[in-house]
């Protein structure tokens, strides 16, 4: 039998080092944010669904995204981008985010397979 338990938009987390509103977390395939402050140990949430607006580089490094381009998150760089090597699946792109733009908004994908497996 199944039952109904919430609406899944969070998912529950307890991190093992302290984590900051707005810090974004990776949950095996999932890519998650932090709407509240955690510490260390004790249980929060990350958001896995809705729209966020993601830091990125501007100026000549900056990368361009257009409205509904997938994209990934660079765990090492920190920000969104469209290389899914390694990384995973973080979302659709909502508005056109040209080079100079530091900011794109990005809806979250939810249970996103890992991208690094061809999924």
């Amino acid at each position: 039998m199944t039952k109904f338990k919430h609406e899944g938009r969070s998912i529950d987390y307890t991190p093992v080092a302290a984590v900051a509103a707005g810090d974004v977390v990776v949950v095996g395939d999932l890519v998650g944010v932090a709407t509240r402050g955690i510490a260390a140990g004790e249980q929060g949430s990350l958001a896995i669904e809705g729209v966020f607006e993601f830091g990125k580089t501007a100026g000549s490094g900056g990368e361009a995204f257009t409205q509904g381009q997938k994209v990934f998150w660079n765990a090492v760089s920190g920000e969104p981008d469209s290389d899914n090597v390694g990384s995973k699946q973080l979302g659709y792109v909502t508005e056109a985010a040209d080079g100079d733009a530091d900011t794109v908004l990005v809806k979250l994908v939810p249970g996103a397979a890992d991208a690094s497996s061809g999924s």
